[in-house]
């Protein structure tokens, strides 16, 4: 009996499968593969409006504008100005800015980073850091302004602090915080926080075994940064770095609330192209400096990818 019914699974297991039977299943699952990617491309089809509508098309329009005068006509008038001594000498302001602010904020970030990595990830510290980086990262504009007037400004709380009780006046050389030089605080303010949002997930994918192979082989916590930490993280900073540049260099509202006089960096002389009584007739110069900053934004942020897809290998 039990012969019998080994023979018998044996025959059914090694019968033939109809063609038919055969290609059905990997058919409809061919067809089903085929169909989802479709359908889940519909989530994207707001993201891709909105990117098109305030990303795409004002892109766009600040280029074609650089090209024609006011009336329309084609010129290369507009992209000569570049080259005047004082739009090259507000490009200098703003990438000097930029890059002042990058540099002070990515190493102050990644000294945040590092003290955090030593504590618990779900710990109350960390989560309240992460909160309030994430917070401070989006703090800017007017609002940022005001609290460095109310704070620093000539009537700010400090300032007169400063002055009534310790004698130290930080104006006694002029008004600093409504120029070039005061625009240095409060974009350091949210540089920091920029940079521990994008660096702390590279510091914390350091893998264990790395340190404990290094131990092993008879290093030194220091030999470990040397010679593991600095070199692996290495491009994930320069990402980083680039980033803040990038921010610091299109930021527009603070620089505007608290510089209300002068055009010092490349975003003010563009307002001041849009609006200044003095500059009737060359509203397209606007573009014309709008693509000069697109460029070095471009080029700044193919760095930026290229090195950032160099970062995730080890990420990954």
């Amino acid at each position: 009996m039990t012969t019998a019914t080994a023979a018998g699974a044996d025959a059914t297991a090694s019968a033939p499968v109809s063609p038919a039977a055969h290609s059905a299943g990997p058919a409809t699952s061919s067809r089903a593969q085929r169909s989802a990617p479709s359908v889940a491309w519909l989530g994207l089809v707001p993201f891709a409006a909105y990117v098109v509508l305030f990303l795409a098309v004002p892109t766009l329009l600040a280029i074609g504008s650089g090209f024609f005068t006011k009336d329309g006509s084609f010129t290369w008038s507009n992209l000569s100005a570049l080259a005047d001594p004082v739009v090259l000498t507000t490009f200098a302001n703003s990438a000097g800015l930029s890059l002042l602010t990058a540099v002070v904020g990515a190493i102050a970030g990644a000294l945040v980073c590092y003290a955090l990595l030593g504590m618990n990830p779900d710990g109350a510290v960390r989560s309240t850091v992460d909160a309030a980086a994430g917070v401070l990262a989006q703090f800017g504009g007017v609002m940022l302004a005001f609290a460095f007037i109310a704070t620093i400004g000539i009537q700010g709380v400090v300032t007169l602090f400063l002055k009534n009780d310790l004698g130290i006046d930080i104006f006694a050389n002029g008004t600093w915080l409504y120029e070039l030089p005061g625009l240095i605080l409060p974009y350091i303010y949210f540089q920091i926080p920029l940079m521990v949002i994008t660096f702390m997930p590279a510091l914390a994918a350091l893998k264990p075994q790395w340190a404990e192979a290094n131990l092993t082989l008879g290093g030194t916590p220091a030999s470990f940064w040397l010679r593991i930490g600095v070199p692996v993280l290495a491009p994930s900073f320069l990402a980083s770095l680039l980033l803040l540049f990038a921010n610091a260099f299109s930021s527009y509202a603070t620089a505007a609330a608290l510089a209300s006089q002068g055009s010092q960096i490349v975003p003010l002389q563009i307002r001041a192209a849009l609006t200044s009584e003095t500059l009737l007739g060359r509203e397209n110069l606007a573009g014309a400096l709008a693509l000069g900053m697109i460029v070095i934004v471009g080029v700044v942020m193919a760095l930026y990818s290229l090195i950032q897809r160099r970062a995730a290998r080890w990420q990954s």
